[in-house]
């Protein structure tokens, strides 16, 4: 799994099709799964964005969490995290989870943060054509992989 974390002080997401989704100061995290992902690199991923500390204490440095900050968490689908582009000019797909992979991930995803309560995380739509906005705070701006995933 990769994702895309952003330090944010609001995001919305929003399809001709859904209700836009929004949050207040957080987290924007665009997510892409790969096609051997699983329920651990669920639980990874979440347990880094809720304990990650990126924003301010009150000396000003980097010390706290969106939990301690009591800050919401977007997560948007985003597939083409895993779109490779050194060979020619069209990316290819190749590393990442195939539709019915990915949906059934996304949804494992969500049930996880339901079913452990957190209730400060909103989510995108899969397989949408979505238009995202932020307010990027910071900047900050970081990239995370499941652990055993990372090419060394």
């Amino acid at each position: 799994m990769k994702a895309v974390v952003q330090r944010v002080k609001y995001a919305s997401v929003k399809t001709r099709e859904y209700p836009e989704v929004s949050i207040a100061a957080g987290l924007l995290v665009l997510l892409a799964f790969r096609k051997d992902d699983t329920e651990k690199d669920i639980r990874y991923i979440i347990e880094k964005l809720l304990a990650l500390r990126i924003f301010e204490d009150s000396a000003g440095k980097m010390n706290l969490s969106v939990s301690d900050i009591n800050g919401e968490i977007l997560i948007v689908p985003q597939f083409t995290l895993y779109g490779n582009c050194l060979r020619g000019n069209r990316p290819d797909f190749l590393e990442s989870a195939d539709y019915q992979t990915g949906a059934k991930l996304f949804e494992e995803l969500k049930n996880f943060c339901l079913t452990n309560n957190y209730k400060n995380i909103e989510f995108g739509f899969f397989r949408e054509f979505m238009e995202v906005k932020l307010l990027n705070n910071g900047p900050v701006t970081l990239i995370i992989e499941t652990s055993e995933k990372i090419k060394r």
